[in-house]
Parts: C-alpha cells; structure tokens; sequence
C-alpha cells in the first residue's frame, strides 16, 4: 500500500472512530454518566476520588451500609483504588446509575437531605436541653433504662437514611407494636372483621382504662384493650411459637436490612408480673363478648405482651415507620409488607388514637399519623414522604416521650407537615423539604447565573448533573460564564471554560466575557478566556 492511501486510510478509521465518539456522546444514557462523573470530578482531571464518591452519597442519606447503595459501594471498596476514571465508574454504576441521576439531579424525594438533617441536628440538640419528665416504673425493667438515652432516626421513602444519639440501642417497642399488629389482623381479616370487635373512636381515657364503648368493645387499636383483642386475630391457628416467629418476622421485613428485632425476656416476665390490669381489662372484655370465638384468653395476653417486649433500634423503626409512609412497601428492601389499604386505615387510627389521651391536642398541634410507648419511643409517619423515630425514655403524665412531643411540635413548626397546612398558600413561614429549588428549566438557568456570579461550584456542578444548558443566557443574553467573570470568580470561569462555554458570545448590549475580563484588568481570566472555546467552533 503507497504512503499516500495509508494516510487516507488513517484519516479515514480516525474521522470514523471521531464519528461515533460524537455518536456515542450524544447517546442519552452516555451523557448521563457522564454529566455524574463530572459533579464528582473536582479537579477536573478526568480522575474521581472514591472518597468524594462516599461523600456525596452521604450528603444524600446513603452511607455504605444502606441497601440501596450497598453493592455499588462494595464494588468500589473492591478496586482498592483512590480514584476511578470514566470507564471504570461507569463498569461499576450500571445497576445504579437511576439511583445516581435522582441522588444529583435533586430527585430525590427530600433534594437537599444535608439540610434537611442540619436542622433536625438543632431540633435534637435543643431537646436533648429539656430535663422533664419521668421513665416509666410501672414494669420494673423499663425502670432500669437511663433517663438520658436519646436518639433520633429519620428515614425517607427514598430510602435515605440518618440518625444521631444512641441510634444504635435496642429498646422496648412496647404500644409502638400496636400499629404493626393492627395492620396483620387488617391483612388477616379485612376492615369489617376486626372491626366488628374493636372500635374507631378515641377513648379520651387513659390507655390502660378499664372501660368499653356502647357496642361493648375496646374504643380503638391503639390502647391496651383494643391491641389485646387485635392480637387474638394475629394467626390464632398458629402454636404459639410460630405465631410469635410470625410476627417477629413480619417486623423484620418492615425495618428491612437496618437491624434484626429481638425479643427480650426479661422485660416480657417484669410485664408478666405486673399485667393486672391488662388481665382486668381481657376478663372484662371476655364477659362483653368483645373478642372473636373461639379465642384462648392466656394465649392471647402471653402473645401481647411478647409483643411489646420486642426490642428495635431507632433506625429500625425509623425505617419501619417509612414503610407505612411508603404505603407498605419497605423503602430500603423494595418489598411489599402491607397492602395500601391496611396503611391507610392504620394511618387513620394513629391520626386520631396513636397518642394516648393527649391524642386529640396532638392532632390539632402536630397533625401527623404517631405512636408512643412507655419505652420512649414515639414513631411519627409523614405519608409519601418519611417515616422517623425519637426515643427518650422521660414521659409527660399522658405517657408520651417529653423530648418525642417536644420534636414533633418543633417539626410542624418549621416544615409543612400537619395535615392540613396544605390550606395555607400565603404568609407561612413553613418550608417544605420536597421542594426542589428548581423546579423549571427557567429557573434552573436563573440559578446556574446566580450560582456563577457567587462562585458556588458545588450549585453549579449539580445544575450541570441536571442538565442545565451553561451556555443558556437569561433575557439579557447573558450566560453564566457572563456572571463568572463579571463578578471575577476566577474557579468558576476556569471550571465553564473547561467544560466547553462559548468565550466570544455577545449579550444583549454586544458585550463578550472577554471584553468584561479586559476592562476589569483580570490577566488571570483573560488567559482562561483565550484557550476557551469559540461559538462557532
């Protein structure tokens, strides 16, 4: 072959291999990893730290140990590599890239989570401050828990995770089992069914009162009386092992991979022990007829207060609490536990019973689905959006966790969460943390100029992970390497011109960046500049 045709040759398979390259790159899919790898790429040298890549999930509500991410990260522990480049990150992201996109294109379901969890940080420190209350010594072994335990566990329908405080230790589920067990018989037997021995209403007495309704049954699921007669529907066929094995697996799959409940006897015998009025209020249930044929009274008590000697972590029933917020389906496992329809009518029953006596002031002051335990533990369900637990054992005379009440009042004042703020369109102070703060590609260039004229390269890294246009102007034509260099902010300008901004374009008045650059005197940017890339180019 001459000279000449193995050039043209090479001229050929390069002009080729250049074609689909620009092929390739304009593939959605390829722009997507690609607009990822950048956000992370810091240095802008091709190369992203593995540690950048921890932190930024980490911002989001995704450490190493949560499910969603476990298997990416465990990849990337796998390489046993500081930095990864393109190819490699996008080998090992596959079968996470959806994940990846929401988590920096601020789709997830609370976009700034680092936030979001700033604050709860504050709530949590200033209710740490609040000394009131007393630990419940009416079961002798819940007496033993140190008054100052305290954690805060949030988990959102995204699966993002975070907690703070004494997260990690196990403590009495005790009425928080209440929902849970509500929801089996519901699943079991249908509204009609349990509801034909139980009733809807608030008792506006204590939780362990020994008093019925006019039908002769217990008020509603959420006090004693009524979880002792939805527990004689929880698998009654079952021995009474297995029966437990039941419901202590079906409590497993509600908290997903966040631990594994176990169920403490000593707590069980001390509840034993003291049961008194709890076995007044099943005889006297039993001469109303309240409970279902058939049923065996001392099987039934054993099995309720089995279940309410469960012990959970903060972070499991955080995750818990998000799969009823998530309609019944765990948000970290993807898998169904309970149908929508026994989510909703357990949600209805937490709105208006979850809180004791002090149930109705809670629904008008708070307004969100909760239940407390005289273990100090108070689950709160803000639906479609996340579940969260606040445990410390000091209780009010209603029997409700002080510092829990005192969170959850602190929560509504500051975001959107009672039911019904919804109504309230002007003059709230209230934010919402589902709001992204761009919600329209117009907006999304407002804020990409702003971010430029700031310097904020992170805003601006996220904007671009959105796939904000930098070249896109605002109605005076100005872009944001406009901004950038008219505001001097020397790492933004390097950082657009890196990225491919347009150097010569004009706005409105027929202004460049370049002619900007020059009549600041900004040496440093007009070098950027002048390696830029033209518009026409």
């Amino acid at each position: 072959m001459s000279a000449k045709k193995t050039t043209e040759k090479k001229s050929a398979e390069a002009s080729s291999a250049k074609s689909a390259a620009s092929a390739k790159s304009k593939d959605p899919q390829e722009q997507i990893y690609q607009r990822i790898f950048s956000y992370m790429d810091l240095d802008m040298n091709g190369l992203v730290s593995v540690e950048e890549i921890h932190n930024t999930l980490a911002a989001r509500g995704y450490t190493p140990d949560n499910q969603r991410v476990r298997e990416f990260c465990e990849k990337l522990k796998g390489l046993k590599k500081d930095k990864i480049d393109l190819p490699t990150f996008k080998e090992i992201a596959r079968n996470h890239i959806i994940l990846l996109e929401k988590a920096l294109s601020g789709g997830l379901v609370i976009p700034d989570f680092q936030k979001f969890t700033e604050q709860l940080e504050t709530m949590f420190a200033e209710a740490a401050k609040n000394d009131g209350g007393q630990v419940a010594d009416y079961i002798p072994q819940l007496a033993k828990v140190p008054p100052e335990s305290f954690a805060l566990s949030v988990c959102t329908v995204d699966g993002q995770r975070w907690s703070i405080g004494e997260s990690g230790e196990f403590f009495s589920i005790q009425s928080t089992s209440k929902p849970f067990s509500y929801c089996i018989a519901l699943e079991a037997h249908g509204r009609d069914k349990v509801h034909k021995h139980v009733g809807r209403e608030p008792s506006g007495q204590r939780f362990n009162e020994i008093v019925l309704n006019r039908n002769g049954n217990p008020h509603n699921p959420m006090i004693n009386a009524g979880a002792i007669v939805t527990s004689s529907l929880v698998r009654p066929e079952l021995p009474p092992a297995e029966r437990f094995d039941f419901f202590i697996g079906v409590i497993q799959k509600l908290c997903g991979e966040t631990g594994e409940p176990v169920f403490n006897n000593a707590v069980y015998l001390s509840e034993k022990e003291t049961a008194d009025r709890n076995y007044a209020l099943a005889y006297f249930m039993r001469e109303n007829k309240s409970f279902p044929k058939n049923f065996e009274l001392q099987e039934t008590m054993d099995f309720y207060m089995q279940c309410c000697s469960v012990e959970m972590s903060s972070e499991m029933m955080a995750t818990a609490a998000a799969t009823l917020a998530f309609a019944g389906i765990c948000p970290t496992t993807g898998e169904r536990v309970f149908s929508s329809g026994a989510v909703k009518d357990c949600l209805s029953m937490m709105s208006s019973c979850g809180m004791y006596d002090y149930s109705g002031e809670f629904a008008f002051r708070v307004g969100m689905p909760a239940k407390s335990g005289v273990g100090g533990c108070v689950i709160i369900v803000v639906p479609n959006l996340l579940g969260m637990c606040i445990w410390s054992p000091p209780l009010d005379e209603y029997g409700n966790s002080v510092r829990g009440v005192q969170i959850c009042q602190e929560l509504v004042n500051t975001y959107n969460f009672h039911t019904y703020d919804s109504l309230i369109k002007t003059s709230s102070k209230k934010t919402d943390p589902r709001m992204r703060q761009t919600s329209s590609q117009a907006q999304n260039i407002w804020t990409m100029i702003w971010a430029a004229s700031q310097g904020d390269l992170d805003e601006i890294r996220r904007l671009e992970a959105l796939g904000v246009d930098i070249n896109e102007g605002d109605y005076d034509g100005r872009t944001p390497l406009h901004l950038a260099v008219a505001e001097g902010q020397a790492a933004a300008v390097q950082h657009f011109v890196s990225r491919g901004a347009h150097v010569d374009v004009k706005d409105r008045w027929g202004e460049t960046p370049m002619q900007e650059a020059k009549r600041q005197k900004r040496d440093d940017i007009i070098k950027t500049l002048s390696g830029g890339k033209k518009s026409g180019g």
